[in-house]
């Protein structure tokens, strides 16, 4: 079971490992939490990127940033320094849960053995890129949705390709992670393909890039036209279902109220069925 330490002082003996998910970047979008959490460490680590993101935060910490594909090393580091009695913040942008280190320093603590009791474990969320694009864009997430990442780096295509027919067929509201980079460019066109294959050309979406950071851009389209515009690793996609509609300019997926109250008086609708009329 993971505990906390951060509301109490920390432990006399042993070391921590706290997987935070820091945010957007910005340190109005950090909670006090992780940003505590941060501030406690020894050691900090975190993909460079993201490094930069709280570089005004690890100011004279020991800090270990490396490049994007060596998660492994940052997770095995991190764990190893925490069994050695270090206080270690393993850092990721947006929820560290979601896409993030902290299913990875679990693997790798099954690895080793942790049984819970050497040393102590947290996780801290953080803002995901699904709710702060989906902010930025109004309120697409109002009713159910579904995430998916459409990196086959570890997952296979035809899986993935299996979630987003799924995902399609069922009506939700679709966010696409890692739609497209430099090496892998065809499968955010099948996933839109399969899309058209079950709703509108006008279902509207919404990409944004880099999300509350340096270079955000958001544009609202719909799923004819959302190849038309830019997008890269640190896009997400926000694909409507059949009920998402344009309201001033935002995408809102509406969660069904109007059809079971007046919206004016707020008093609930009464149905014939209810009232036995015919």
């Amino acid at each position: 079971m993971t505990k906390s330490y951060l509301t109490e002082s920390l432990p006399e003996k042993g070391g921590t490992l706290t997987l935070v998910g820091f945010g957007p970047g910005a340190e109005e979008h950090l909670t006090p939490i992780a940003k505590k959490s941060i501030e406690k460490a020894d050691v900090v680590i975190g993909y460079r990127t993201y490094i930069d993101l709280v570089r005004h935060l690890v100011n004279g910490k020991s800090v270990i940033e490396t490049g994007m594909t060596e998660e492994i090393d940052r997770a095995t580091q991190a764990v190893e320094l925490a069994y050695q009695g270090k206080h270690v913040a393993l850092v990721s942008s947006g929820d560290v849960g979601i896409y993030g280190m902290a299913g990875l320093a679990f693997e790798v603590l099954s690895e080793k053995g942790w049984s819970g009791d050497e040393i102590t474990v947290t996780v801290l969320p953080g803002i995901t890129a699904l709710s702060a694009c989906a902010s930025l864009l109004g309120a697409p997430l109002m009713h159910d949705f579904a995430s998916i990442s459409l990196s086959d780096l570890l997952t296979p295509w035809e899986l993935i390709r299996k979630r987003l027919e799924a995902a399609a067929m069922a009506d939700f509201v679709v966010a696409l992670y890692n739609p497209r980079s430099s090496k892998r460019v065809h499968q955010v066109e099948e996933a839109r393909e399969i899309l058209l294959s079950h709703r509108s050309a006008e279902t509207p979406v919404g990409i944004v890039k880099s999300a509350m950071r340096d270079g955000e851009t958001v544009v609202i389209t719909t799923l004819d036209h959302m190849l038309d515009y830019p997008i890269g690793m640190l896009t997400t996609i926000l694909i409507g279902n059949s009920q998402t509609r344009l309201l001033a300019g935002r995408m809102v997926t509406p969660r069904g109220y109007r059809n079971k109250y007046d919206l004016e008086t707020g008093e609930r609708l009464v149905r014939k069925k209810e009232t036995g009329a015919q």
